[in-house]
């Protein structure tokens, strides 16, 4: 003969299960980030000179750009700046107007979006020109 604990107790345990079993919540789906993109923009500035280039994000995330090269010399300040591009100009939202070789320039996108990297001469570059490359990393 069963005590009327033990009763209570399996009636309590089937209560649970039961419970359990009618949870009507949708499961949920773990979502992955979108892969990082990696691209490299590469150019000349002229004296008094700008070069733009524009790319676009596929989700939200962290935005990195990072000036590796400026030649003939990687000691040459000039302007290196990331911004929202309209269709026609670049909306300048970061800007370092003193860059050298390997300064790096960091944001983050709250979504899909057209943005661009603008590369300038602050009033340093010579006659001759400079070149640059960046890479910029992004969802």
């Amino acid at each position: 003969m069963l005590r009327s604990w033990t009763i209570r107790a399996l009636l309590l345990i089937a209560m649970a299960a039961g419970a359990a079993a009618c949870d009507d919540e949708a499961p949920v789906t773990p979502t992955t980030p979108a892969p990082a993109v990696t691209e490299t923009f590469s150019g000349d500035v002229t004296q008094n000179g700008a070069q733009t280039h524009n790319f676009a994000t596929a989700a939200s995330g962290v935005v990195t750009a990072t000036l590796k090269e400026v030649a003939p010399d990687s000691g040459l300040v000039i302007g290196f700046s990331l911004g929202n591009w309209t269709g026609t100009s670049c909306q300048i939202v970061l800007a370092n107007d003193a860059a050298t070789g390997g300064a790096i320039l960091t944001g983050t996108m709250s979504g899909i979006g057209n943005l661009c990297l603008r590369i300038y001469d602050v009033g340093n570059v010579p006659a001759a020109g400079a070149s640059y490359r960046v890479e910029v990393v992004h969802p």
